[in-house]
């Protein structure tokens, strides 16, 4: 679970300095997470869920509380906003690969660093996850990990049909601390009407101290100790959270079997699925009972008009009423009513009164609806119970081993990024070297048109003038040695075949799209002066800025810039169409990309690997001659005219 953190201690007592939290935020910080020990756990195990649950913080704001806590100096090395830039744009294209919330909040804390062994420690970590994710069913897993979070907490489900009978004020207090009146209403034996209240119920849980309470008479009781566990009491306590929970257990589990990791999570469903099992198993008796009885009427009917009674028999009937020929008919017929009742509902009992037609013993159905209600309960309860003390000793397993899958999504977004790029570690020396590097949106491309390209800045040549082709590249590459510079010092492999990077405090990259109006030369002067005043080693990246002031100007400027930046401990590369100008005043190397003209699609064919100590020119005809070739009518006419000025 490698990450760069800052070597320096969390300084939580520092909290309430961070801009935009002050003293009241940081005291409700605090207070939500149960104090400044508990914080500082909370940042040093990069818990970052644990500020976004605090209400008022959002995720962009606890990232940047983390960060700050944690010293992570990414404000004091990305010192533009095309930096920013780059440095967020790699960022979403890792939690692109992120399954969960947990690993994409930890992606959104890697920082840059200048600490040598926390990055090699890091790039180590991610190249030992682009391995491991080589070898692993990539889509399934992630199918499996979408969306995975730690198991949620339970509401109490009321169930005012049963209760809880306690022997005094005393226990009923313990279980109402417990939260046990959450589930189930708690009965005081010490109220003179608790005897008349149990029989309102369908089944009462006797929680005892001493028990003195005679319940033996009471067949919808379960005797319970106090001093048993809180899920020995209520079960659901248990049974509920993994219910709920159950399809986020299943997942893990199957998460682990492929990770080829231990898990205790395949026992949970087949327990769960024998005790809701029994729960579904509710035979309604009543109904049984009167389907047979029709069916009965019915074949006694039929049955006793196939009897002849001779005249004693008749006598006999008025006399001392059911002759045994009928009684012997009512025998057989309800025998076999006997044995499709037991067949149907598990109970062998006669609920007919013999006569015609059947009458239900209601009092004789009542009890055995009431026995067997307290059976299916005791039994019930007993099932619960042996579920609910199995599941209370792994629970704690339980969710260590989801913790540790939503640790895994870290490591295997980090993998799947450097395995689908196919990045490789970079070398952390003293220049910049640049072996078929790419930049990161042409990393995923394939074919032939794609180019890697080579580059080279180290002393004594540390600054270099980038010229060449419109549409060459120029400005991909200034953003390629950004991405390498940046991932590398992040702790990251990085795009290229080869690279070596020089470890650097600061990073600037301005871009052309940068808002400078044609007459913002003291704007210019401001920004970038500032620059080479400092000692910290700095990369420096300009594209194409020289139209901050007239020509000659310009020149002046950036050439007196070159040299403060040739003479430090630092790196520039600078795109520009003013290098021969610029010759004239500054010792630099100057490289250039050049284009050879266009392929039959009218696409420039251009090595993008600059020629080292080569002026390369702009060949703005090339993209005239494209643009002359995809134009018609009038404005082709046009096109056409201005390019022959070039010939």
């Amino acid at each position: 679970m490698s990450q760069i953190i800052s070597k320096n201690k969390v300084q939580i007592n520092n909290l309430h300095e961070i801009t935009g939290v002050g003293d009241k935020l940081s005291e409700k910080i605090i207070n939500a997470v149960g104090g400044e020990e508990n914080l500082e756990k909370i940042v040093e195990g990069l818990d970052l869920e644990r500020l976004i649950a605090i209400d008022g913080i959002s995720q962009r704001k606890a990232i940047e509380i983390m960060n700050q806590l944690l010293g992570n100096p990414k404000q004091q090395f990305l010192k533009s906003e095309r930096a920013h830039q780059l440095y967020e744009e790699i960022i979403q294209k890792i939690v692109d690969y992120s399954n969960t919330k947990y690993s994409e909040n930890r992606i959104l804390l890697l920082s840059p660093s200048k600490d040598k062994i926390a990055i090699e420690k890091q790039v180590d970590f991610v190249m030992k996850a682009k391995e491991k994710v080589s070898k692993l069913p990539i889509i399934k897993l992630r199918g499996l990990m979408k969306n995975l979070h730690m198991p949620l907490k339970i509401k109490a489900e009321y169930d005012p049909s049963k209760a809880i009978l306690v022997e005094s004020d005393e226990d009923n207090d313990y279980l109402t601390d417990l939260g046990l009146n959450q589930y189930y209403p708690i009965i005081n034996a010490s109220s003179a009407m608790f005897e008349e209240e149990v029989r309102t119920y369908e089944l009462i849980y006797y929680v005892y101290t001493e028990g003195f309470i005679d319940v033996s008479e009471m067949n919808n009781s379960i005797m319970i100790s106090k001093e048993a566990p809180e899920h020995e009491i209520v079960p659901e306590l248990i049974l509920n959270y993994f219910n709920k929970n159950a399809e986020l257990f299943k997942r893990v589990c199957e998460i682990r079997k492929i990770l080829n990791e231990d898990t205790i999570l395949e026992d949970i469903a087949p327990i769960l699925d024998e005790v809701n099992s029994l729960k579904k198993r509710n035979v309604d008796i009543e109904k049984v009972v009167n389907d047979v009885k029709s069916i009965l009427d019915e074949e006694i009917k039929i049955a006793i008009k196939e009897i002849n009674l001779e005249g004693d028999e008749v006598l006999d009937l008025l006399n001392h009423g059911i002759p045994p020929k009928i009684d012997k008919i009512f025998d057989k017929i309800i025998s076999k009513g006997k044995i499709t009742i037991k067949e149907e509902t598990g109970i062998d009992f006669d609920p007919f009164l013999r006569q015609y037609p059947l009458e239900i013993d209601e009092a004789e159905l009542e009890r055995i609806k009431m026995t067997e209600s307290s059976k299916k309960e005791n039994d019930l309860f007993d099932k619960k119970i042996t579920a609910a003390n199995y599941l209370a000793n792994i629970k704690l397993k339980a969710i260590e081993e989801v913790k540790q899958t939503l640790e895994f999504d870290y490591e295997f977004t980090l993998g799947s990024f450097a395995y689908e790029y196919d990045l490789v570690p970079p070398k952390l020396g003293d220049d910049f070297k640049l072996k078929e590097a790419l930049h990161l949106e042409l990393g995923l491309e394939k074919g032939d048109t794609i180019q890697r390209v080579d580059y080279d800045l180290s002393y004594p040549e540390n600054v270099a003038l980038l010229t060449g082709a419109n549409s060459g590249g120029k400005t991909t590459l200034l953003e390629t040695i950004a991405q390498v510079s940046i991932m590398a010092q992040m702790g990251l492999p990085v795009c290229a075949k080869e690279a070596e990077i020089k470890l650097l405090d600061e990073i600037y990259h301005f871009s052309k799209k940068r808002s400078l109006d044609a007459g913002a030369f003291e704007s210019f002067l401001n920004v970038f002066m500032p620059i080479v005043t400092t000692t910290s080693e700095k990369l420096v990246l300009l594209d194409e800025l020289e139209g901050i002031t007239e020509l000659e100007a310009a020149v002046k400027i950036i050439s007196s810039f070159i040299e403060m930046i040739k003479e430090s401990n630092s790196y520039a590369v600078i795109v520009t169409h003013m290098a021969k100008e610029l010759m004239n005043y500054a010792d630099v190397r100057v490289d250039g990309i050049e284009a050879k003209g266009l392929d039959k699609n009218y696409n420039l064919i251009v090595d993008r690997t600059p020629k080292m100590n080569c002026l390369a020119r702009s060949t703005p005809e090339f993209i005239l001659k494209r643009i002359y070739e995809n134009s018609e009518g009038r404005l082709k006419e046009v096109y056409g005219k201005i390019l022959k000025k070039f010939e």
